[in-house]
């Protein structure tokens, strides 16, 4: 068991990850470390992050500031503003990754249309997103495609018919069904 604990310690973490509007109000957040223990000292955090962020041009790369012992690693589109953060001892090019990974996800699912009113509209898949690429504070995934590959499976009706399916939506039905089919 203590190989585990010292593994988990080398292994990079995220504290959390925030998608916020344009006024610095949430649109999806998620928090995977104690370091903000109460609602307030949440929005605080996010309140201090917008308020130091804002000024800053980060429209087309990611951007890198430290707040409060923590990296920050941000991006801005139109109206939305993603934020990644780790300890002090983080790699920024580690969250830099997961940022890139997370925006490159919500791009794909939000088909190139990247603004707050089509984030809200689909906002079960975003937060099925930050499921895909952090649990518990481990990275699982960074791969845009794959993320937004595993939302759209996950988010799939079975009953939408498949010419609205993509290709690869159509396959996992497909062998959904014959796996059901091969278990009876």
């Amino acid at each position: 068991m203590s190989a585990f604990s010292i593994s988990r310690e080398a292994c990079p973490s995220i504290k959390n990850i925030l998608l916020l509007d344009s006024e610095g109000k949430r649109v999806a957040v998620k928090y995977y470390s104690d370091d903000w223990p109460t609602h307030a000292a949440k929005l605080a955090f996010e309140k201090s992050i917008f308020t130091k962020t804002q000024k800053t041009n980060a429209r087309t790369e990611a951007e890198i500031a430290m707040l409060e012992n923590n990296i920050i690693v941000y991006k801005f589109v139109q109206d939305l503003h993603f934020f990644v953060t780790g300890g002090d001892e983080e790699n920024e090019l580690v969250l830099a990754t997961v940022l890139q990974g997370f925006f490159d996800a919500v791009t794909l699912l939000l088909r190139n249309n990247v603004d707050q009113r089509e984030a809200l509209e689909n906002l079960d898949l975003i937060l099925l997103c930050l499921d895909e690429i952090v649990d518990g504070g481990m990275i699982l995934e960074t791969d845009g495609s794959i993320i937004a590959g595993k939302v759209a499976t996950h988010s799939m009706d079975d009953g939408s018919p498949l010419s609205e399916q993509t290709i690869t939506q159509a396959l996992a039905t497909a062998r959904e069904h014959l796996t059901r089919s091969l278990l009876r």
